[in-house]
């Protein structure tokens, strides 16, 4: 059974900074897409970014383009978040999520395993 424990949310100004950590154990498979979600009080869960530990290939969304990356370390089971010039509109739920495989779906329904969430909020 995959378990995912994110860290590193908080509260940061507009315009400022902030990275994200998914640490993962219990993998059974050699690869996995994992992704970055986010979740606003009143709103859907959103797909933020991907990357397929495989080969590191990345997916984001287009709200993060050139703001948000996600990076990983395979030494330490690890995938990050770098989230950089944050505005309010990125205050959310920060959730972790894993699947088998390197299909690469910014969507909840594909994917198996998740975290319990980091909470990032965006406020002067």
């Amino acid at each position: 059974q995959v378990q995912l424990v994110e860290s590193g949310g908080g509260l940061v100004q507009p315009g400022g900074s902030l990275r994200l950590s998914c640490t993962a154990s219990g993998y059974t498979y050699s690869s996995y897409c994992m992704a970055w979600f986010r979740q606003a009080p009143g709103k859907e869960r959103e797909g933020v970014a991907a990357i397929y530990t495989g080969d590191g290939s990345t997916s984001y969304a287009d709200s993060v383009k050139g703001r948000f990356t996600i990076s990983q370390d395979n030494a330490k089971n690890t995938v990050y978040l770098q989230m950089n010039s944050l505005k309010p509109e990125d205050t959310a739920m920060y959730y972790c999520a894993a699947v088998p495989g390197g299909t690469m779906i910014l969507s909840a329904e594909w994917y198996n395993y998740w975290g319990q969430g980091t909470q990032v909020t965006v406020s002067s």
